[in-house]
């Protein structure tokens, strides 16, 4: 017979030990890139962006953001890594040119400009608008804003919570969002 005092192994304490030692993995995955790669790649993505250090340094994060985000993919391989690093950091110049293409830099003079003293105030009432078009949106949609964009759960988190599928997370915030904006439109909010 077994007695309710006896020790008995939680899921949700070995997921927390897993994460932690995932997180651990990751964390040591991201040193050693740098370790390994990172001046190499500094000094690569100063070279495509034509010697701008400062545009350089952003450029070598992002990359690192997003070998984090990939470390599982990437077999948390730093020597095996470096390719793809490459790959990254090229497509992320190339794309910030392109940014700078669509949109070049416009000279103003200050005269111009309405410097403006930031009080909260805007905002304040931003919200108060946005609570009151939440109020009237569908159940549905407002808990999934409220997980997905207040809360900052990712979908998977979302899916788990509200034991429904991915695709029907992403499907319902799509359409949560497209109700919203259809409701402060009709307010006058947006255009």
């Amino acid at each position: 017979m077994r007695r309710t005092t006896d020790a008995v192994p939680s899921t949700v304490g070995m997921r927390l030990q897993s994460n932690a030692a995932l997180s651990d993995r990751c964390e040591e995955f991201i040193r050693e890139l740098y370790a390994e790669h990172g001046t190499l790649l500094l000094r690569y993505a100063a070279r495509l962006l034509g010697g701008d250090w400062h545009r350089a340094e952003d450029i070598l994060q992002e990359a690192a953001v997003r070998a984090w985000k990939h470390a599982s993919a990437l077999d948390m391989n730093v020597a095996e890594a470096r390719p793809w690093l490459y790959t990254v950091v090229k497509n992320l110049v190339i794309d910030q040119h392109r940014a700078r293409k669509v949109r070049p830099a416009e000279a103003m003079s200050l005269q111009l400009l309405d410097i403006s003293v930031a009080d909260g105030t805007e905002r304040l009432l931003t919200s108060q608008v946005v609570i009151e078009a939440l109020g009237e949106v569908t159940d549905q949609h407002r808990e999934i804003i409220k997980l997905m964009y207040y809360l900052e759960c990712s979908v998977a988190q979302v899916s788990a919570h509200l034991g429904i599928p991915p695709g029907t997370v992403k499907s319902r915030s799509y359409y949560a969002l497209r109700a919203l904006r259809k409701v402060l439109e009709d307010r006058g909010v947006t255009g």
